[in-house]
C-alpha cells in the first residue's frame, strides 16, 4: 500500500508541473561539491553562543537556530547558496519546483538530501554559515534595533515541538537533548518570554491568530495505521514568533538598501461579508469592511468562550481569507499581509525547501557585502509569479496524496456517519472536513443551502485511493 501511496505521489508530481527526480546534471554537480568554508572577510565567530533548534520529531533538513542574550533575539538561517549557487544545476531544479514537497510515502526535496539533511542542514555539533537576524526587543514586544549579517554557528542542541512543548507546560520532564547543555533550559525558557512578547505585540496590532490541526497519516509496513492529529503548541509559537519577526526584518533590511525583493502578502479578503456573517452566528459583530484588528478580537473573545469548537471557526475563517503569494515589489512599494498585520513581509527562514528563501538570501548576502543585486526587478516578478504557481501545485500533491492515505483508512468505514464543517461552497462543489479527524472530501448529495463554516452530519458513500476522492452525503 505505502508503494500504492508513492506511485500516486509521482504520478502528481509529474501531472502538476514537477520534477520527482533530480536532473543528472544536478547529480553531477552533487558530487563535486566541496565543504563549507569556516570563515572569510565579515563573517562573524558566533559559535560559542548556546544555539538550538526547535523543529518537528522528524525533521533532518534544519532551516534555523535561535538563541536570546539579554532582550536580543539572534536568528540563524543556514546558508545554503553558498554551497548552491545561483543559476547551477542544482539552482535550476530548485528554481522549477521551488519548493519541497511532503506526501505521507515520500518526501520530494528541493534540494538533495546530502545538502538539505546534512551539509546545508543547521545539525547539531556542526560548524556550519548561516545569515543571522539580530533584533533587540523590549518589554512590550517592539523590535526597536535590528541588523542582519553572515556568521559561522554551531547547533548546541537538537529540540523538539513535542518535548519542549510538553516541558513548558510542566506536564513533561526536560527532554535529554535539553539537560546535556548546561544553561539550556534558562535560555529556551527566555526565548518561551521574548517570544510572547512578540506575540502579544503582533496580536494587538491585529495579527490573526487561529486553532490549526493537521493530518499525518501513520505509514507501517505496506499499510495506513492510523491518522493522526498536530495541532500547535507552546514551543511551535516560540519558532513562529521568531520566524514571523525575522521574516519581517529582512524584507525591511532590503527595503532600506533600495533592494527590489520577492515578498509574500495575503490580500484582503474578498469574502469578508462571509466572515461578517459567521462572527453574527457566533454572537459576534465586524465591520462591514475588511478589518485584522476587529477580526482577531472577535476570534480572541470565541476561543475563550468556545473552546471546543473554536478548530472548527478558525478552519471556516482561514479558507475565507484565501491564500497567500507571492509578489516582487521595488524597494518603495508598499505590500501588506492581512493575517499577520503587517505591511512588509519576505520569505526568508526556510531555504533548504523553499525557493523564495534562497532569491532572499542572496539578496540579503549583496546588501550586506555592499554589492549590486543578484536579480533585477523584472527577473523577481517572473520568479514571484512562478513561485505562487508552483506552490498551488505542490499544494495538490500534498493534498491528493493525503486523502489518498485517507481513502485508504477510510474505505472499511463506508456507511458510517461523522460530524463535519463545511469547508468549501461553490459552483465547483462543496467540500467538508471530518470533525475531529481533518480528513476533507466532497459532499456529493445535500449541499444545498450550505457553505463554508456550516456544521452537517454526513455519511461515507465512497472512497477512491488512487485519485484521492472521499465523497460523502448529508446525513
Amino acid at each position: 500500500m505505502s508503494r500504492e501511496l508513492e506511485r500516486i505521489a509521482r504520478d502528481a508530481m509529474v501531472a502538476y508541473g514537477l520534477e520527482p527526480d533530480f536532473p543528472p546534471e544536478a547529480r553531477v554537480q552533487l558530487a563535486h561539491v566541496r565543504p563549507q568554508e569556516t570563515g572569510g572577510d565579515g563573517i562573524r565567530d558566533l559559535r560559542a553562543l548556546p544555539w538550538s533548534s526547535i523543529d518537528n520529531d522528524d525533521s533532518r533538513d534544519l532551516d534555523q537556530l535561535e538563541v536570546c542574550v539579554d532582550r536580543r533575539a539572534l536568528i540563524a538561517i543556514a546558508d545554503v547558496d553558498v554551497l548552491v549557487p545561483k543559476d547551477s544545476p542544482l539552482d535550476r531544479h530548485a528554481a522549477l519546483n521551488t519548493t519541497s514537497v511532503y506526501t505521507p510515502a515520500i518526501v520530494f526535496p528541493m534540494l538533495p538530501p546530502e545538502l538539505s539533511t546534512d551539509r546545508t542542514s543547521l545539525n547539531q555539533d556542526a560548524d556550519r554559515a548561516a545569515v543571522v537576524v539580530d533584533m533587540t526587543i523590549d518589554d512590550a514586544g517592539v523590535i526597536v534595533a535590528s541588523d542582519v549579517y553572515r556568521a559561522l554557528v554551531r547547533n548546541k542542541a537538537q529540540l523538539t515541538y513535542n518535548a519542549i512543548a510538553a516541558w513548558l507546560e510542566g506536564s513533561a520532564p526536560a527532554p535529554a537533548a535539553l539537560a546535556r547543555v548546561a544553561g539550556l533550559d534558562a535560555q529556551v525558557r527566555l526565548q518561551d518570554t521574548i517570544a510572547g512578547r512578540l506575540r502579544e505585540r503582533r496580536g494587538d496590532e491585529g495579527a490573526l491568530e487561529f486553532a490549526r490541526s493537521e493530518l499525518r497519516p501513520v505509514i507501517e509496513g505496506d499499510g495506513v495505521a492510523d491518522l493522526r492529529t498536530e495541532t500547535t503548541n507552546r514551543a511551535k509559537s516560540i519558532i513562529e514568533n521568531f520566524m514571523v519577526a525575522a521574516n519581517g526584518v529582512t524584507a525591511r533590511f532590503l527595503a532600506d538598501r533600495g533592494f527590489a525583493a520577492i515578498r509574500r502578502v495575503v490580500r484582503s479578503p474578498e469574502r469578508w461579508s462571509r466572515i461578517a456573517d459567521l462572527a453574527s452566528q457566533h454572537g459576534g459583530s465586524l465591520p462591514g469592511a475588511p478589518d485584522a484588528r476587529a477580526l482577531q478580537q472577535f476570534l480572541r473573545a470565541r476561543q475563550e468562550a468556545e473552546p471546543d469548537t473554536f478548530q472548527d471557526l478558525s478552519l471556516a475563517v482561514i479558507k475565507l481569507l484565501g491564500r497567500g503569494e507571492y509578489v516582487a515589489e521595488s524597494a518603495a512599494e508598499p505590500s501588506a499581509h492581512f493575517a499577520l498585520a503587517t505591511g512588509t513581509y519576505s520569505h526568508s527562514t526556510a531555504p533548504n525547501r523553499r525557493f523564495p528563501d534562497v532569491v532572499t538570501q542572496r539578496l540579503l548576502k549583496a546588501a550586506i557585502a555592499g554589492q549590486a543585486a543578484p536579480y533585477q526587478l523584472p527577473e523577481l516578478k517572473r520568479l514571484a509569479d512562478h513561485c505562487t504557481k508552483q506552490e498551488d501545485a505542490a499544494n495538490k500533491v500534498e493534498r491528493l496524496t493525503g486523502k489518498a492515505a485517507a481513502a485508504l483508512w477510510l474505505t472499511p468505514q463506508i456507511g458510517k456517519t461523522f460530524d463535519s464543517v463545511v469547508t468549501g461552497a461553490g459552483p465547483k462543489g462543496t467540500w467538508v472536513r471530518l470533525v475531529p479527524t481533518p480528513v476533507e472530501g466532497r459532499l456529493e448529495r445535500g449541499a444545498q443551502g450550505l457553505d463554508v463554516g456550516d456544521r452537517v452530519r454526513v455519511r461515507l458513500v465512497s472512497t477512491d485511493p488512487r485519485r484521492g476522492f472521499i465523497d460523502f452525503a448529508r446525513a
